[in-house]
């Protein structure tokens, strides 16, 4: 006869505790870095600078170091007077590290120094790997300094003190003076005189941009790109007239109302002025466009790298080529491109936003993200990577939605038994 195998009663209590045990922890918010830093009179300046410039930039990190300038230090410089808001806005992304450091940290950094990446990095402005700050400390003095990495750089900063630490999401340190990426274009400033070219002219010159040329100047933006100029500059992306023939009848920009058609034309400009040569070798690939300024941070983007000995941009449903330089002169670019770029947010299958044109015949693929990840952020030290603002709110709901479940089942279970 078999023996009888005794199956202990689980009660309700411990079906309970066991339920609990599965719930997701709850994810933590981004924090206000401006709001911290605010708390600190001696750093009000500073604080003044990045709220009115890269705010939103920070609201969207969850693991930073901030190298801040006192007030006393700040105002020996006069830098911040003559750069224009996108020069000054660069300057203070490279006083934005992409990790947490802790004292700690820094005091294991060896002699030789460590590259750390800025927020500077990530905007594809840098040259090379000068997005970055080379972070050195004396072994007999303690004594820490903070420098671009190319050889002989002018521009260095010691560290003072430690004024914050949130582990592992936001450090304070403060230096004694404004950093400077090497090469950085002090000219690029808003005393600079601008190079007041009739770019409606130059396409037409270019004998082969006609129905570009005939569209900026009926769309009105064309006086917006001119007056760009004088700032960081412009790089503009013009399609041949035979791209425009090409174009099938569901992605005819005639079609357009007047406000996505204009939006159409500036995701054909990058707000900086990159020669050739600079989009060869460029770094970050992902480059925000004049559009984007207009549509919100992550949207509206070019995808450019080099491909078989060409600068290649892919819109996520278009890939096209720089076919010719039409014109190049700082601070102005102008390249011939093979397509008409077309916007996944206006052109996809499930586009963000309407068009009359119906879709488009592939759907595009996400951007590429372009934070660096822990096991390749320089440096080598441990920190969490940093999450978006909709990361976050999207694991908050997911969250709610588990524990509620749970909670249900729980509920039900009790009564049953």
């Amino acid at each position: 006869m078999a023996e009888r195998i005794s199956i202990p009663k689980i009660t309700p209590a411990t079906l309970l505790y066991v339920l609990l045990l599965t719930l997701p922890a709850a994810p933590t918010a981004s924090l206000n870095v401006t709001a911290l830093l605010s708390t600190f009179p001696e750093l009000s300046a500073f604080t003044a600078l990045l709220s009115s410039t890269i705010a939103s930039d920070l609201a969207q990190r969850s693991a930073v170091t901030v190298l801040a300038v006192p007030n006393a230090y700040l105002a020996s410089s006069d830098l911040t007077r003559h750069l224009s808001q996108t020069s000054l806005a660069d300057v203070l992304r490279y006083h934005v590290l992409l990790q947490f450091l802790s004292a700690d940290d820094l005091h294991q950094i060896p002699s030789s120094g460590a590259l750390f990446t800025t927020l500077f990095q990530t905007t594809g402005r840098a040259t090379s790997n000068f997005g970055s700050v080379n972070i050195t400390r004396d072994p007999s003095t303690g004594a820490v300094s903070v420098r671009s990495p190319a050889p002989y750089s002018p521009s260095n900063a010691s560290l003072l003190e430690p004024i914050k630490a949130v582990p592992y999401n936001l450090s304070i340190f403060t230096v004694n003076s404004l950093l400077l990426p090497y090469g950085f274009d002090l000219m690029a400033s808003e005393t600079r005189p601008s190079l007041d070219l009739n770019i409606t002219k130059a396409l037409i010159d270019g004998h082969n941009f006609n129905v570009a040329a005939s569209m900026l100047a009926a769309s009105g933006v064309v006086e917006e790109f001119q007056a760009d100029e004088g700032g960081a500059g412009i790089t503009l992306f013009v399609p041949t007239d035979s791209a425009f023939t090409e174009l099938p009848s569901s992605q005819s920009l005639q079609s357009l109302p007047a406000d996505k058609k204009a939006v159409v034309l500036k995701f054909h400009v990058l707000h900086s002025y990159y020669p050739l040569g600079s989009l060869e070798s460029i770094v970050n690939p992902l480059q925000p466009t004049l559009a984007t300024e207009d549509m919100g941070a992550g949207s509206y983007t070019l995808n450019i790298s080099r491909v078989n000995g060409s600068v290649a941009i892919d819109t996520g449903i278009v890939q096209a080529t720089v076919t010719q330089t039409v014109f190049d002169e700082n601070p102005v670019a102008i390249f011939g491109v093979s397509r008409v770029l077309l916007p996944r947010e206006i052109f996809g299958k499930n586009p963000s936003a309407g068009s009359k044109s119906g879709g488009a015949i592939m759907t595009a693929a996400p951007p590429p993200d372009i934070t660096p990840s822990p096991e390749n952020s320089p440096g080598g030290f441990d920190g969490p990577p940093p999450v978006s603002r909709e990361e976050i709110r999207s694991g908050s709901s997911v969250a709610g939605v588990q524990r509620l479940m749970l909670v249900l089942c729980c509920i039900v279970v009790y009564l049953a038994v």
